[in-house]
């Protein structure tokens, strides 16, 4: 079951924009997050929710999507996320987050997928920007945005060939993320 979770959560990218996510269920995927490993158990983390059309359409401009593929500027108006997650480190707390922000991002995740919905982790976000928007205090760091939605995209991982991790997508739209074999990570 966990193993069949983590397969279906990958990085998407395009979505069924008109399924909203309501603030209810974005606390839910929280509080898994809430409950799970922290360093130190500081609990540093904060996040700001948002749902709403408008706001979602002005946080949109101030992320990058997909690197590799350099002639997408990222999904079209109707594939856009229905909701964000702004993760932020209070630094009030602690100046150190350490790993939480992947722990937390992967555990949001992994209960949206669970409900049939999907994400993608975004770190190149134009922050200072983000910050003006939502008029946040400068006692919180911006750290990454968790774009969320119903997936509309097909994502398939498949073998890496000559060290090429590039993800790339054929003429049909089909996202191809490589994966290298498991005994080339194991070192002994």
């Amino acid at each position: 079951m966990l193993k069949e979770l983590i397969l279906k959560n990958r990085s998407y990218r395009r979505f069924l924009e008109r399924e909203r996510i309501s603030r209810k269920q974005l606390s839910a995927w929280i509080d898994l997050a809430r409950c799970s490993a922290s360093a130190r158990n500081a609990q540093s983390l904060k996040y700001v929710l948002v749902t709403e059309e408008a706001n979602c359409e002005k946080l949109f401009p101030l992320l990058a999507w997909a690197g590799y593929l350099k002639d997408w500027p990222g999904p079209a108006k109707g594939e856009r996320p229905a909701a964000y997650l702004i993760m932020l480190n209070d630094r009030e707390i602690s100046e150190n987050y350490f790993c939480d922000h992947g722990i937390a991002a992967q555990s949001i995740l992994l209960g949206a997928v669970e409900e049939g919905y999907g994400g993608c982790i975004i770190a190149a976000v134009n922050r200072k920007k983000v910050s003006a928007l939502f008029e946040l205090s400068n006692r919180y760091e911006v750290l990454q945005v968790l774009a969320l939605g119903k997936p509309d995209e097909e994502v398939i991982l498949e073998e890496m060939v000559n060290d090429d991790y590039k993800y790339w997508r054929d003429e049909r739209g089909v996202h191809h993320v490589p994966k290298r074999a498991l005994e080339d990570l194991i070192l002994s």
